[in-house]
């Protein structure tokens, strides 16, 4: 999940450009899992360039620059078809991990100032019909693409903002309000 945050903005980016946003993790490892990856179809090889061209004993030695297939990150409508309940209960704790592990990142970057940062976290509940429902998805994803759009650099800082929605008080499967009468 972090490989894929690292890469969110497009711009194509060495292992060692990867590795120097997470250098916790040890290089073995985040070579393994971007091999992964690409297997996966999720991360694909931008361009090569060779390293110290000049050297001899460097030949053959080649530079790869990583971006994301695009959409290969995102779960498609086939893969939520046919997912069962367990293959949700691990994709959604996947994703919560991976909150909990940069929210720990940043606490232990010194002394966290959320007010400073801009972080914040809250629960709130909303009492939404299917219609409201859909307009505030609307509505969110209107006011959220402009900013999405923005590319890395110009002094702008990778900011991550997760959104949970679910229902607050969960119905058993096949049962809503509509179906109880």
């Amino acid at each position: 999940m972090r490989v894929l945050v690292a890469l969110a903005s497009g711009v194509p980016m060495a292992v060692s450009e990867i590795h120097d946003r997470m250098a916790d993790v040890p290089l073995a490892t985040l070579y393994r899992h971007l091999k992964a990856l690409r297997e996966g179809g999720i991360v694909a090889v931008a361009d090569e360039q060779p390293i110290f061209p000049t050297e001899k004993r460097q030949r053959g030695a080649i530079e790869h620059r990583f971006v994301l297939q695009s959409g290969a990150a995102f779960l498609r409508p086939n893969d939520l078809a046919n997912a069962k309940a367990e293959d949700h209960v691990r994709w959604f704790a996947s994703f919560v991990a991976s909150l909990i592990g940069a929210f720990g990142r940043y606490a232990s970057a010194g002394v966290p100032d959320l007010a400073r940062d801009g972080v914040g976290y809250n629960a709130v509940v909303l009492q939404l019909n299917d219609e409201e429902l859909a307009a505030m998805s609307v509505a969110v994803n209107s006011a959220l693409r402009p900013f999405a759009a923005n590319p890395s650099g110009e002094g702008r800082t990778p900011r991550l903002l997760a959104t949970i929605l679910l229902p607050a008080d969960p119905k058993p499967a096949g049962q809503s309000e509509r179906n109880k009468a």
